[in-house]
């Protein structure tokens, strides 16, 4: 399989990601960057945006990252810390680096970022699985 292959074949399937604008920046091995502009339909009753929107984001940049080698991987553990809010209109910026690599087991940031401004900061813990689809 060529190299990004299992992400970018992922991605192409990932209909959630792709319905709410979604899109592919960057994406090399062990990294990934992805963007969402925010729309009307992604905030929540206080006027900002619903966190699980952004979560999705980086959820999404965070597994085209551990999934742009030669192994398929899926999530082990996430987790999420909301910094500033964001708002309808806003275009959000994900980038995702790989901090470790070990055994079948990856540690991955991802940050968050609208007008260069972090957001949020993401930490997912991936596996690799041994017989995808």
């Amino acid at each position: 399989m060529g190299q990004n292959q299992i992400a970018l074949d992922m991605f192409e399937s990932d209909a959630a990601s792709r319905k709410l604008g979604i899109e592919l920046v960057e994406l090399s091995d062990g990294s990934a960057t992805m963007s969402m502009a925010v729309t009307e339909d992604m905030v929540n009753g206080h006027g900002i945006t619903h966190g699980g929107y952004v979560f999705i984001l980086a959820d999404t940049t965070f597994a085209m990252a551990c999934n742009s080698r030669d192994d398929a991987a899926v999530a082990a553990r996430c987790d999420i810390r909301y910094l500033r809010p964001t708002k309808a209109g806003d275009v959000l910026v994900a980038q995702a680096v790989e901090r470790a690599r070990f055994g079948r087991n990856g540690i991955y940031d991802v940050a968050v970022s609208c007008s260069n401004n972090v957001v949020v900061e993401f930490r997912g813990d991936s596996r690799t699985i041994l017989n995808p689809k």
